[in-house]
């Protein structure tokens, strides 16, 4: 287990890169994010995805999410109609989360089982996408809300205190706005908001 405090603006090279390292290993690690921690580990990593279940006490209807760097990156991943598309550019990078329809580009293990969605997510924090950056893909995540909370974890500190016994790394640096994504599934004919946290609802 790993303690380690990057820039949040500046973040240095070599401690991204040993962050890719812990991931690369199957590692599962606590990212700050613009709106709280959210629990990470690498696309397709079965023991990570049951890790992050475990510490949320998450079922299989969850819809995980994908860390991503830009909106090109996601472009293959999920099935982006125009309306959706023109929200995500609209507010992104920022506080949201999009559940869309998962491609085949996806391991079938990472998409809700029933709906075969996932969510994504372009987040405002510097340090998060120069990891994505430098790891070269996204990266799969939940959002660290603990089992009966409704708020993100925030505090590296609490993060360590409560979950660092179960996770391979805390990467130390600031967060964001402290309430969680906003959350639009797109889905449907019309979006539907399934959370309202840090992200404005104005343009839905």
């Amino acid at each position: 287990m790993s303690y380690l405090e990057i820039h949040p603006d500046n973040p240095q090279p070599r401690l991204l890169k040993q962050v890719v390292a812990a991931l690369e290993k199957g590692g599962v690690i606590a990212l700050p994010t613009d709106s709280g921690y959210a629990i990470c580990t690498q696309m397709g990593n079965k023991r990570g995805m049951d890790t992050i279940r475990q510490i949320r006490n998450l079922d299989e209807k969850h819809n995980f999410s994908l860390l991503c760097h830009d909106f090109g990156q996601l472009g293959s991943l999920v099935h982006v109609g125009n309306r959706a598309f023109r929200a995500i550019k609209a507010v992104t990078p920022g506080p949201y989360t999009f559940i869309l329809q998962g491609t085949k580009e996806i391991p079938r293990m990472m998409l809700n089982k029933k709906k075969h969605t996932i969510g994504i997510r372009i987040p405002d924090h510097r340090l998060t996408l120069e990891l994505i950056k430098e790891l070269g893909q996204p990266l799969l995540c939940s959002t660290l809300i603990l089992p009966g909370e409704t708020e993100a974890l925030w505090d590296p500190e609490e993060v360590m205190e409560k979950i660092g016994a179960q996770l391979d790394l805390v990467v130390a640096s600031t967060t964001g706005n402290q309430g969680a994504t906003t959350v639009i599934d797109y889905t449907e004919a019309s979006p539907v908001v399934v959370r309202e946290g840090a992200g404005s609802l104005e343009l839905f």
